[in-house]
C-alpha cells in the first residue's frame, strides 16, 4: 500500500488523549520526530505537561472533548501561549483494530501538524461560568416542578382532590390549604374558608374535594416536600442574583435580543450564556444555526438521502452541551 503523506502546516504541535485519570500527550515536529509521555490528571501533573509543551516550543495543542475530563486540562493550558483545538472524537477516528491511548495521541498530533483539525467553539471563561449558573438554575426550577407534582400525588393518596377544583395547586389558595393541612387542620368546613368568589368551582364541590383521609404520614411528607421547595426557591434566588451581576456587562446585547418577538429577559440571558456576545467566531448565521443543532445534516448514498438528526460540523461542534 502506498503511503500517503500530508503537507506540514504547523511546526511543533501536541496531541493529547484525555481520560479521567490519565493524560497521554505526543509532541510532534515531523512525521518521524515525535515523543509521547503519559501524565496523571492531577493539577501538578498537568502543570508538568504545560511546562514540557512550553520547553518544546509547542504552538498548537489538539485534544478530544472527552466528557467533562477535557475541561481541567483546557483550564491549565488555556492561560499559556498555545492555540488549543478541541475536536469531536467522532471526527478523528483512527484505524479500527489499532486503538491505544498512545496511538490516539500520536494520530491527533499527526492530524494537527497536517492542518486537518478544526477546533470547536469554546466560549470565554466568563461565558462558561455564566452558562453553568443558567443551566443549574434551569435544573433547580425543574426540580421545584417535580416537588409540586409530588405534593399533588400525596394529596391524591389522601383522596384530597385539590387539583380537580384548582387550576393552580401552587397558587395562593392552594398554598394556604396545603399549609393548613400540614398544621393538622383537616376539617373541610374550616378549609373551605379559603374559597373566594372568583373561583369557577361551586363552593359545595370545593368543600367536597377537601374531604379526605389525611394521615400523619401524609402531613409529614407534605411538610418535607414544602420545605424542599422553599430551599430550592432560595437557591434560585441566589442564582438569579449572581446571574444578574454577571450579565451587567452584556446589558446592551440583552436589550437588543429582547427586541426579537418572544424573547424576554431570561431567554436573552440564556442565549448570551450559550453563544456569548462575540459573533465573530461564527462565519455566518448558518454556522450558528448548525452549532446550535438546528440544521439537518446530509447523509446521501447511491443517490438516496436518509433522514438524519441535526448535524454539527467539526468547526462548530459544541462540546459543552
Amino acid at each position: 500500500m502506498r503511503k500517503v503523506s500530508f503537507d506540514q502546516v504547523i511546526e511543533v504541535g501536541c496531541g493529547i488523549d484525555v481520560h479521567r485519570d490519565n493524560i497521554v500527550a505526543t509532541i510532534r515536529r515531523s512525521e518521524s520526530d515525535f515523543e509521547t509521555r503519559e501524565y496523571s490528571s492531577f493539577t501538578s501533573s498537568l502543570t508538568e505537561l504545560r511546562e514540557w509543551c512550553k520547553q518544546s516550543g509547542v504552538t498548537h495543542i489538539a485534544m478530544e472533548s472527552t466528557g467533562v475530563y477535557w475541561k481541567p486540562v483546557f483550564n491549565v493550558l488555556e492561560e499559556e501561549d498555545f492555540e488549543i483545538i478541541l475536536v469531536n472524537a467522532r471526527h478523528v477516528k483512527n484505524v479500527p483494530g489499532h486503538k491505544t491511548d498512545k496511538k490516539d495521541s500520536q494520530w491527533l498530533s499527526k492530524l494537527l501538524l497536517s492542518g486537518l483539525l478544526k477546533g470547536s467553539f469554546i466560549p470565554p471563561q466568563e461565558i462558561r461560568e455564566l452558562r453553568d449558573l443558567v443551566r443549574y438554575k434551569k435544573k433547580i426550577i425543574g426540580q421545584i416542578a417535580s416537588e409540586k407534582n409530588r405534593i399533588i400525588k400525596i394529596l391524591e393518596d389522601a383522596n384530597i382532590k385539590l387539583s380537580s377544583v384548582l387550576s393552580d395547586v401552587d397558587g395562593a389558595v392552594g398554598s394556604k390549604i396545603i399549609q393548613s393541612l400540614i398544621e393538622g387542620n383537616t376539617d373541610s368546613e374550616e378549609l373551605s374558608k379559603f374559597y373566594h368568589g372568583k373561583m369557577k368551582t361551586p363552593k359545595e364541590q370545593f368543600k367536597e374535594a377537601l374531604k379526605g383521609r389525611l394521615t400523619s404520614h401524609h402531613q409529614f411528607m407534605l411538610k418535607i416536600i414544602k420545605q424542599a421547595m422553599v430551599d430550592k426557591e432560595n437557591i434560585v434566588t441566589l442564582l438569579e442574583k449572581q446571574i444578574d451581576e454577571m450579565v451587567k456587562r452584556y446589558a446592551v446585547e440583552i436589550e437588543l435580543l429582547q427586541t426579537i418577538d418572544g424573547v424576554g429577559y431570561d431567554t436573552a440571558v440564556t442565549i448570551i450564556s450559550e453563544v456569548g456576545a462575540d459573533m465573530k467566531v461564527f462565519p455566518n448565521e448558518q454556522h450558528l444555526s448548525s452549532w446550535a443543532g438546528m440544521s439537518p445534516g446530509n447523509n446521501e448514498s447511491g443517490g438516496k438521502k436518509k433522514v438524519q438528526e441535526p448535524y454539527t460540523g467539526t468547526n462548530i461542534y459544541n462540546p459543552l452541551l
